[in-house]
């Protein structure tokens, strides 16, 4: 049994993104912006697959929520 906490990287292999430092860093600058209106999960730049993990970890307030809540600040960033 895993008991570590997620962390980003782990968040980006998880929504089967690049997770190396350099490519979060990239994702978050070609996509920071994002509109206080809009739920993380509903960014146009998921997948319906990724969309709904994020919406399951903050509804369900899983051990993923935390590094969630933490890329949406940085997403939400100007």
């Amino acid at each position: 049994m895993d008991l570590s906490r997620p962390t980003m990287a782990t968040l980006f292999a998880q929504l089967g993104l690049d997770n190396e430092s350099l490519e979060i860093r990239r994702f978050i600058e070609s996509n920071r912006g994002l509109a206080s209106h809009v739920r993380l999960a509903d960014a146009k730049f998921w997948s319906t697959s990724q969309s709904a993990f994020l919406s399951e970890a903050i509804a369900l307030d899983s051990d993923w929520s935390e590094v969630v809540d933490e890329l949406d600040n940085l997403l939400r960033r100007g």
